[in-house]
Formats: structure tokens, C-alpha cells, sequence
């Protein structure tokens, strides 16, 4: 089952890279797949982990969690951002993606254990439309620097199987774990996801197309809100 899912949600970084080697879509459209993701992940966030890690553990343990997983991520990405200091190479991007999808993906590897349907779906869901629009920018850079076709979609494949296994790792490793460690580990991957989003996913979609993105973030939301 985790592989399965895990499969599922990377096989976008592979349709995004496929798309961005072959196709250049609007701006626009790019703008607003970011702006969904963003507000998919933050009720996925909400519903699939935060809110269970708080009925087990308490506003102490899922609240200090939560800002231990958001600290991690923030000191991570300023560490890439002092070795990458543009994407135009399409490196960046793909360091970037797999900093944001690993606790996403480790995120849905314990969404897996205990979680309903619906819940799971919705995690599913966010993270694919998160990783789609980032690959096909980073195939579409890739190319520009005079990648060939088959390199720029191999990266993202090899990105891809990286993130997949992170979900497998999530849901074997996690699934040892009690109750109130479990609770620890989801509020973590919820603040690492929270901060991607804050840092990295609504910053992209708002510089891409401007303030009518915040459309694209309610319905990104309140389809994952149905879903959860």
C-alpha cells in the first residue's frame, strides 16, 4: 500500500518533467497549480496531521512539534539557498523539491497508519498538484541550459523514486512507534510542509501571477477540506 501511494504521488514530478520537456504552458496556469497546492496542503496539514497529533498529545507536544518541524525547514532551505543562488539551472529547483517532499512524503507515509480514506486521499491529492507545476519548471530550466530531453526527465524520475521511497520509510518506520511519538513525528511534518508552503510554494505562485493566485488557494483548500 505505501508503495502504491508513494508511486502516486511522485509520478507527478515525472508527468511535470515529461510536460515541461515537451510543452510550455502559460504562466499563468503554472501560477495557479501552485496556488491550489498551497491551499490543499494547508488543510492537509490541518486535518491529516496537526489535528490528530493535538487530540493525542496535547497543545504542547503538537504545538512545540509543529514549530521544531517548521525550524528544521527553514534552516535547511537557507542552507540551499547559500549554495544555490539562482534556479536557472533547474538544480535548484530539483534540491528544492526534494527538500519540500521529503517530510511531505514521509508526512503521507504516516498519514497511512490510522488514517481514513478520505484523509489520505487529500494528502495524496495536495502533494501531487504540489510537485507537478515544480517539475515542469525545472524540466523547462533544464532545457533552456541545454539539457537533452532524456536528462531533465531522468533527474526527475531519479527525484521522483527518492520521494516515493520516503513514503515507504514513513509508514514502516513510523508504524513502530507508540501513540505519543507518533503524535510527535506528525505535528514535525506538518510544520516542515507549513513552512514549504509559506516559504517556497505561495511566494512562486504570487511572483507567477500575481494576486489572482488567491483564487487558486481557496479552491485548492476547500477541495481538500471536502476530500479530508
Amino acid at each position: 500500500m505505501a508503495t502504491l501511494v508513494g508511486v502516486a504521488a511522485s509520478s507527478a514530478l515525472v508527468v511535470g518533467a515529461v510536460l515541461g520537456t515537451y510543452w510550455r504552458p502559460p504562466t499563468e496556469v503554472v501560477a495557479a497549480a501552485l496556488a491550489f497546492s498551497a491551499g490543499a496542503l494547508i488543510t492537509a496539514v490541518a486535518y491529516d496531521l496537526f489535528e490528530d497529533a493535538f487530540k493525542t498529545g496535547g497543545i504542547w507536544l503538537a504545538g512545540g512539534g509543529l514549530l521544531v518541524g517548521a525550524a528544521a525547514f527553514i534552516v535547511a532551505d537557507a542552507k540551499l539557498e547559500a549554495e544555490y543562488d539562482e534556479e536557472s539551472s533547474g538544480w535548484a529547483l530539483v534540491a528544492a523539491v526534494t527538500l519540500d517532499g521529503v517530510p511531505e512524503n514521509l508526512a503521507l507515509g504516516v498519514a497511512l497508519i490510522g488514517s481514513s480514506v478520505g484523509q489520505i486521499l487529500a494528502l495524496l491529492g495536495a502533494i501531487f498538484a504540489s510537485n507537478l507545476p515544480e517539475a515542469l519548471g525545472g524540466a523547462q530550466n533544464m532545457k533552456e541550459n541545454g539539457r537533452s530531453n532524456r536528462f531533465a526527465v531522468g533527474v526527475w524520475v531519479a527525484t521522483g523514486v527518492v520521494l516515493a521511497a520516503s513514503v515507504v520509510v514513513g509508514n514502516v518506520v513510523f508504524a513502530q512507534f507508540g501513540k505519543t511519538p507518533l503524535a510527535a513525528v506528525r505535528a514535525f511534518a506538518g510544520g516542515a510542509v507549513l513552512a514549504s508552503v509559506a516559504d517556497e510554494v505561495m511566494p512562486d505562485a504570487y511572483e507567477a501571477g500575481g494576486p489572482y493566485v488567491a483564487f487558486g488557494t481557496v479552491a485548492g483548500f476547500l477541495t481538500t477540506f471536502v476530500l479530508s
